[in-house]
């Protein structure tokens, strides 16, 4: 029986430092401290959580899948890095980092994952843009929060969102938020 475990979440194992690039900071960094572990930072240096490597090399995470006897992976980012309360163009910068981070593994372990994106919710144009483009690089649909800056997704502003994951036939993934 094919096993598909849908809710997992990855990171690239190094992170820009967004705060330098974009003039003002929020953003989360990776802190290798020790050999395979990382913090997650934000707010600054604010502890937030510690990562170990299954959350960035796919070669650990397959071992491990072989281990649970989990055939395939659905893989996406993790939510605090949604980035919503951001400048729409810095998150679409970020969003697109990501993307990019987990369609290459994608495209290295067909077989083994498939890859959500994430998308500057913030502003449904841009999201809409960098969704035809997590299409275009291979990923199946995206991963979004329940709410954005504390408006329900049901609000008019998404509905041109959800009429183009629609019509690109892409998966939408509402993670808690």
């Amino acid at each position: 029986m094919l096993k598909i475990d849908v809710h997992t979440h990855i990171l690239p194992k190094e992170i820009p430092d967004w705060k330098k690039r974009f003039g003002y900071g929020g953003f989360v960094q990776l802190e290798h401290h020790k050999p395979r572990c990382a913090r997650m930072l934000k707010d600054d240096g604010h502890f937030f959580r510690e990562v170990e490597e299954i959350c960035w090399n796919a070669e650990k995470r397959i071992e491990e899948c072989d281990f649970l006897k989990v055939n395939v992976q659905v893989l996406s980012t993790v939510p605090v890095m949604f980035s919503y309360w951001a400048k729409p163009e810095d998150c679409l910068e970020l969003s697109k980092f990501l993307n990019d981070g987990i369609a290459e593994i994608v495209a290295k372990f067909p077989k083994r994952f498939v890859g959500l994106g994430t998308v500057p919710m913030q502003n449904a144009k841009l999201a809409m843009f960098e969704l035809e483009r997590c299409k275009n690089i291979g990923l199946h649909g995206v991963q979004i929060g329940t709410n954005v800056n504390q408006i329900n997704l049901g609000e008019p502003q998404f509905f041109d969102f959800f009429v183009a994951c629609a019509e690109l036939e892409m998966a939408v993934f509402i993670h808690p938020w």
